[in-house]
């Protein structure tokens, strides 16, 4: 099978590896690129296994919570200044505090009217095209929610209230007083914001079984490739997988504010101070541009493009 010179480079972006093995790579996957990226992992020649996709679009992203419930939404534009004008920012916001009530669907919410214009969302943006001068667009957007406790929000370069580049949100059910329950979810959400626990599971029995089937096949191609006996292998196979638990689950990571403390410590010691017991129901991680490819520009096209020119 012929392998292009385009396959070769995707590959090579997306693990780092060299140009010659990523060729060997794909000539042994029939150009099949996820296969190629596991036997370059494999082989140990992956220098950036762990990759979500290339964030490279622009816009901002949203939140809105009442309480007991929080929504995050992602509103794309083509360039950054588009994320610092004001109209812009306006249709964002509005639309994450619609998002509180379309279910997480984004569907429903494109379909939904938005209050200050009495227009649907996509039409609103349509208008805001005209207006703006930029192609703009509703990607997607979550919904979690408690029956009793807080959904806390945090959102990382804020460039407005609630609007930024990562938007987290974190629902904690418990009876505790609700004050000192936000707080807590605050900390968590910068936590997962710095450390990005994928896929997102907040415990271990949360991953999907053939995510954890996946990992143990490559550390166990790995581990034979340093020919130690078949007892040792399995050792450093079970550690590689305890040591995946603990870099994708949050309960396990090391709290960020305290590494001496695992999320989860930290949640059973909040637990007794608050004299409630408290659980981190679900979170959600959204950054903008998130898995989309964006043609390669410079600075004074962009500049360019934002003046119309």
């Amino acid at each position: 099978m012929s392998i292009s010179a385009s396959q070769v480079k995707e590959l090579r972006d997306k693990t780092g590896a060299g140009m010659m093995d990523c060729k060997a790579a794909l000539a042994e996957n029939a150009g099949d690129m996820e296969a190629a990226v596991d036997w370059l992992r494999k082989k140990g020649l992956s220098k950036a296994a762990k990759k979500s996709g290339r964030t490279a679009a622009e816009g901002l992203v949203g939140v809105a919570t009442d309480g007991l419930r929080g929504a995050v939404v992602e509103v794309n534009s083509e360039t950054d200044f588009v994320a610092r004008n004001e109209g812009f920012q306006a249709i964002v916001k509005g639309i994450a505090q619609l998002a509180l009530t379309t279910g997480g669907d984004v569907a429903a919410l494109a379909a939904a009217a938005l209050p200050s214009t009495g227009k649907s969302v996509t039409d609103s943006l349509t208008d805001a095209v005209a207006t703006i001068g930029e192609n703009m667009q509703l990607r997607r957007t979550a919904l979690i929610s408690v029956t009793d406790g807080v959904v806390a929000s945090y959102v990382h370069n804020q460039v407005a209230d609630g609007m930024g580049k990562i938007g987290v949100l974190v629902a904690l059910e418990s009876t505790a007083d609700k004050a000192k329950l936000a707080a807590l979810g605050k900390q968590i959400a910068m936590h997962v914001a710095a450390h990005d626990p994928t896929p997102a599971a907040v415990r271990t029995e949360e991953i999907d079984p053939a995510i954890v089937e996946k990992e143990r096949q490559i550390f166990s191609a790995q581990a034979l490739e340093s020919g130690k006996p078949a007892a040792v292998v399995e050792k450093m196979v079970e550690g590689r997988i305890r040591k995946f638990y603990e870099e994708v689950t949050l309960l396990k990571q090391n709290f960020v504010m305290n590494p001496e403390l695992t999320v989860e410590a930290l949640v059973a010691q909040a637990s007794k101070d608050l004299g409630a017991p408290v659980t981190i129901k679900a979170f959600v991680r959204m950054v903008i541009g998130e898995g989309i490819e964006k043609e390669a520009s410079d600075f004074a096209a962009e500049v360019a493009a934002a003046a119309g020119v």
